[in-house]
Formats: C-alpha cells, structure tokens, sequence
C-alpha cells in the first residue's frame, strides 16, 4: 500500500487474521496491519482521534456484535471516515452480500481463496490496485 499509514483489518477469525499478515510480508508491504474483531471495535478505533486512519479497511462481513454489511453502512455515512476505502474479504460468495457490500459503498469484493498461494494472489491484487490508485486525501 501506499505511504506509510496502517491497514486495518476487520477480522474475528484469527488464523484469517494471520493468513492476512503472513501474505503481506511476503508481498513486502511495509504498512503496520490493525486487526479488530468486529465493525463496532472497528467504528470505535477509526472515531478514536488518537488513532492514525488508516490507508486502507479489509473486511470481513461475518463477524459477531456488528457485521461487515453493518460496519459499511455506519463508516460510509460517518462523512470523516466515508473516503477510507474499503474492501470486502470474505468467504461468502453470496449474491446478497456482494450487492449489500457495493450498495453501502465497498471499493472490491474478494472471495478468500482457501489455498494460501491464490490467498497471497488476492492479497497481491489488492496491494497493486491501492499502490496504483490515486485516493482523496
């Protein structure tokens, strides 16, 4: 990713949580990662003003307390967090939720792949799509 800000990871499974961190070392993204287990940690970290925003949101949508679908909604009508970018990473290949997810304002849709090669691959994609991507400020 760009610049030096953290990416946050919106996670409650914590060997997802590991796949993430393990794949961006081996990409050489230099960004600090933040994990939180749910969109209401999350909400509270990123409403935090002593928290850094980050450059960029991975988010899961099955997570207990808030789901991604509900996370997205609060972050994208909150007008000083609405311009992160936010992608979905999820296991769900569920219609609904890709259209819930773009329809609250996700920037991509991810389907976790199982197998970590393709894993580190989607995370690679990401990566280059927001290295190359020129973002409000």
């Amino acid at each position: 990713m760009k610049g030096t800000r953290p990416i946050l990871l919106v996670e409650d499974d914590r060997v997802d949580a590991m796949t993430v961190q393990r794949a961006l070392r081996k990409i050489h993204v230099g960004n600090p990662l933040t994990t939180v287990g749910n969109g209401e940690d999350a909400l509270a970290r990123l409403r935090d003003p002593e928290n850094e925003r980050p450059c960029i949101i991975l988010l899961d949508l099955n997570m207990p307390r808030m789901n991604g679908i509900e996370f997205l909604a609060a972050i994208k009508a909150d007008d000083a967090l609405k311009k992160i970018p936010v992608v979905v990473l999820t296991t769900s290949k569920d219609e609904m939720d890709r259209i819930k997810s773009f329809d609250n304002g996700a920037a991509g849709y991810m389907v976790k792949p199982v197998d970590y090669v393709q894993f580190v691959d989607v995370i690679q994609t990401i990566n280059l799509y927001w290295t190359l991507s020129e973002l409000p400020g």
